[in-house]
């Protein structure tokens, strides 16, 4: 039997295992991810792609080839959940400011304005809104004009062309700050150069995205010269 000082000698002599990168909430635990990358942080186009892991320790898997994607006309800016991730000179996202949100966040359900077998699916109605106003309690949520009244600040969805096909963004809420708000993925129609805020793709591709994330799935939305800064948990 070994002596308790030889036992800690061979443990400091002995090979140990790298310490597991610390992945950030939700991507950590996730076994779908949707990639939305551009190539800076100005940049109003980015590549989307669809990505599967059988475990979270597992190497993840592209499922699909990559689409050409939309995002802020402004481009993008650090959420503010994400803003210790940001480096020196990159932008912060804030209300209105037309930039999408970087970072990650779990996909919610999806929403058109047609009908659709999707668990949780939202057909958008006359009366369907989404509350921009950070001064009202329904700040960041769909609910109907009925409930918050005409006065208060939103998107009427079922007149946005966009959202003929979409998906929820499950957007961190922060009204005090100002953080931005109604976060989707939904279609880019033609003639359009960049979103308010969100992702748009091509309608067939949001269909296959709505059967992708049906079971669950996060998006991941960076620049490129921020992939690095999360090596071991994004695909290589």
């Amino acid at each position: 039997m070994l002596r308790p000082a030889l036992v800690v000698i061979a443990l400091m002599l002995s090979p140990l295992p790298a310490l597991a990168q610390v992945c950030p909430a939700p991507l950590a635990g996730a076994h779908r991810l949707v990639l939305v990358s551009a190539p800076d942080m100005a940049s109003t186009s980015a590549t989307l792609q669809r990505f599967t892991r059988a475990s979270p320790q597992a190497p993840w898997k592209p499922d699909g080839g990559p689409v050409t994607a939309l995002v802020g006309h402004n481009g993008m800016g650090w959420a503010h959940a994400f803003r210790s991730y940001a480096k020196e000179g990159e932008p912060d996202k804030v209300d209105g400011d037309k930039k999408a949100p970087a970072g990650f966040y779990k996909i919610g359900h999806s929403f058109g304005f047609s009908p659709a077998r999707l668990k949780g699916y939202l057909r958008l109605v006359e009366g369907t809104v989404c509350v921009d106003d950070p001064r009202s309690r329904a700040y960041n949520t769909i609910t109907t004009r009925a409930k918050v009244g005409e006065k208060v600040h939103g998107e009427n969805m079922w007149r946005v062309p966009d959202y003929v096909r979409g998906l929820v963004v499950d957007y961190p809420t922060d009204a005090r700050n100002r953080a931005e708000s109604c976060i989707f993925i939904h279609a880019w129609l033609p003639g359009k150069t960049g979103t308010a805020g969100c992702v748009a793709v091509r309608a067939p591709a949001v269909i296959k995205l709505q059967d992708f994330a049906k079971d669950g799935a996060v998006l991941a939305v960076l620049p490129k010269q921020a992939l690095d800064r999360f090596k071991g948990c994004l695909p290589e």
